[in-house]
């Protein structure tokens, strides 16, 4: 075999045992648990706006943007609730590049997968300890969930994992929102059938144990646009793409109907001013249709300090150093404005 083994990770629940929740976090992301899912259920009328960084890069940056984050829900949560991105996992369509937190908490070091492992814990742990937020995360390795299992209240699923079998398996077994994203081909029925098996109790192997899981009743779709057969960025975020997957839903046996709109990716044609035209319509299309309204849960934003992206080494506090994100002024405002307009 063609792999240099390193060392063997510590399991998941040594890690937890070394970095623990406290019963006042274990309490408050309770809470949060119960209200977001409230809103799957259709229990809440509350909207949902993931929210944050393309990729966490370091710890700093990101908790101050959850700190602002903070003050702002406090004025917006009879409407919204903010689930912040802190998203440790960055996929690459041809593995090269920035792999995310996990794989460099120093993004211009070597990886040290151990050190990513405590530094993505620690990340999530001071948003829970320090702001009352439980927030969401990529699930890029399926067997690295446990790591983060007792901090995350939402999960998503990628759209170049979302046909691979463990991913699917993986999520029938969260007990926490799961969105499944279309691919980048666009082809709904592939993120359908992804959220029929998330739905399922399946028995499989997970990190060398046999395991059965309960099936999930809050997986759910995320459209995210996706690439046309000539290579071109096509959106699925209009009105009558959203009908559509009502349609897919009504002929589904699956619970919970959901969707939850990503307004960058391919639906912005990766131009990221983009966002807050998007966000505004798709809230424009949820006043204009009580179906629709009743299936939009929120929106997935990708939002930062500062506008924009910059190079490795460039060293601007809180610019992405992956996909150009939304800076705080817009970010605010566009808070604003949604929690205005539900």
């Amino acid at each position: 075999m063609q792999m240099n083994f390193h060392r063997k990770l510590p399991i998941p629940k040594d890690v937890k045992a070394e970095f623990p929740l406290t019963e006042r976090m274990e309490q408050v992301k309770a809470k949060r648990d119960e209200s977001i899912k409230a809103v799957f259920e259709g229990k809440s009328d509350k909207f949902i706006l993931v929210i944050g960084p393309c990729s966490a890069d370091h710890s700093e940056p990101v908790l101050e943007y959850i700190s602002r984050l903070r003050r702002i829900e406090e004025q917006v949560s009879d409407k919204i609730i903010i689930i912040p991105r802190i998203y440790t996992n960055k996929p690459r369509t041809t593995g090269q590049g920035y792999k995310g937190m996990l794989h460099q908490p120093d993004p211009e070091a070597k990886p040290d997968m151990y050190k990513g492992v405590v530094a993505i814990r620690q990340l999530h742990l001071a948003a829970l300890r320090d702001y009352d937020f439980s927030c969401a995360d990529e699930m890029l390795y399926p067997e690295n969930y446990r790591y983060l299992s007792d901090l995350l209240s939402y999960v998503a699923i990628g759209a170049r994992s979302v046909e691979n079998q463990q991913h699917r398996l993986t999520a029938s077994g969260i007990d926490a929102p799961v969105g499944m994203k279309n691919p980048t081909g666009g082809d709904l029925s592939v993120m359908m059938n992804s959220i029929v098996a998330a739905q399922s109790s399946h028995t499989f192997i997970y990190r060398g144990w046999e395991v059965t899981s309960q099936g999930n009743p809050y997986a759910h779709a995320i459209l995210r646009g996706y690439v046309d057969y000539a290579g071109k960025s096509a959106s699925n975020y209009h009105y009558e793409d959203l009908l559509k997957v009502r349609e897919l839903y009504e002929k589904s046996n699956l619970v919970n109907p959901s969707v939850i709109v990503d307004t960058n990716h391919n639906n912005s044609g990766k131009k990221y001013l983009e966002q807050v035209r998007i966000s505004k319509d798709i809230v424009h299309s949820r006043n204009q249709n009580s179906d629709i309204k009743n299936l939009v849960k929120g929106l997935m934003i990708e939002s930062y300090l500062e506008d924009g992206a910059q190079g490795t080494g460039e060293h601007i506090f809180g610019k992405s150093i992956t996909d150009p994100c939304l800076g705080w002024e817009k970010t605010e405002k566009l808070i604003l404005d949604i929690a205005e307009k539900l």
